[in-house]
């Protein structure tokens, strides 16, 4: 049974960058805004909280500041695997808005993420790696904590970075995490295998989200 008061929804950079038409369009990624919305909309949840890509011009994840890279490229950055993606959900741009279509006024609160120049974020709970080879918290872990959650579900774009890394974090800090597969698209297709793989793998359950909706 689906305890509404003990469980949040994590609704993971639905931003105006990673939806058809923008500088990092997830394929199909408009697909997921109806069911979300209603989702969001459908009293399943009394917590419900948003994450933002927010990054400063010249990101460090920016393939444009590394001459002779191209997007998708990876390189070495601390000592760790560093996708570098085309400039996308620069603060303050259109792009990094958080698309209209959905009921944001429902949220508790958006927690932005990638607001350091020198480091990138997949994950709302904690940043990549650091220059000191450390993943600094961004603060939603705690928040999760002080309304007394145990259940985490996690919904957005993109399945195979942010919402793979978010729900891996949710899981070592302990939280009974879920991932909303139908509420998800990945930047890249052929990862679902191994994405599903990783998230069984830290005990994240994998749902459809008309389990959670009301009857």
């Amino acid at each position: 049974m689906h305890d509404k008061r003990r469980s949040i929804l994590l609704i993971v950079d639905i931003q105006l960058d990673f939806l058809p038409g923008g500088a990092l369009a997830v394929d199909d990624g408009d697909a997921i805004l109806e069911p979300t919305r209603r989702l969001m909309s459908s009293g399943a949840f009394v917590h419900m909280v948003a994450t933002q890509d927010w990054h400063p011009a010249g990101h460090i994840s920016f393939a444009s500041s590394h001459a002779g890279r191209k997007p998708f490229d990876t390189i070495k950055l601390y000592g760790q695997d560093q996708v570098l993606w085309p400039d996308h959900c620069v603060a303050g741009s259109a792009g990094a808005a958080l698309t209209p279509e959905l009921p944001w006024t429902k949220v508790d609160a958006i927690v932005r993420k990638g607001t350091d120049p020198k480091v990138d974020s997949y994950s709302g709970i904690r940043n990549n790696w650091n220059q000191d080879r450390e993943r600094p918290s961004t603060g939603l872990g705690g928040l999760i904590r002080e309304l007394g959650v145990e259940y985490v579900y996690i919904c957005g774009l993109a399945r195979d970075y942010c919402v793979k890394w978010t729900a891996e974090d949710s899981a070592e800090l302990g939280f009974k995490t879920c991932v909303l597969w139908d509420l998800t698209r990945p930047v890249d297709p052929g990862s679902n295998d191994s994405v599903r793989h990783d998230l069984q793998t830290h005990g994240i359950k994998i749902i459809e989200s008309a389990n959670l909706l009301p009857q």
